[in-house]
């Protein structure tokens, strides 16, 4: 009878052993996923950045000349007359647009999405998930 008990406490005690190893595998592979998860935000975050900045290059190149060649065209037209009134009205445009534009990044900075967002609402989810018996 005694060895009866001790074979069932062993049992019960490989079949513990063996709930506990397969609740940390469970764990260990779910931060796994998480981690993966974080590592593709990054990349995705990166990568748009990289987009963005590019095309901001780009943007601010074409928009360059082509506002030094508009001015210039415009001078040119008024140089007899009101070259210096034209002078003043594009450097005036030019102020608001730039004071325009950067409210404009200013909003853009302060409403980007939150970093790991993803992560983190997966993260809540697996608490969640935990806590629910």
């Amino acid at each position: 009878m005694a060895l009866e008990d001790s074979a069932a406490g062993a049992a019960r005690s490989k079949g513990f052993l063996a709930s506990t190893k397969g609740l940390l595998a469970s764990l260990l592979e779910l931060l796994q996923t998480r981690l993966e998860l974080i590592a593709t935000e990054l990349e995705e975050e990166e990568q748009r950045l990289k987009e963005t900045a590019l095309l901001a290059i780009i943007v601010f190149f074409f928009a360059s000349l082509g506002i030094t060649f508009l001015t210039l065209l415009v001078v040119a037209i008024f140089w007899e007359s009101h070259r210096l009134y034209v002078l003043g009205g594009f450097a005036l445009l030019y102020l608001v647009l730039s004071l325009i534009a950067g409210l404009i990044v200013r909003k853009k900075i302060r409403s980007k999405p939150r970093l790991f967002s993803a992560t983190l609402s997966e993260l809540v989810k697996d608490r969640e998930h935990l806590k629910s018996p």
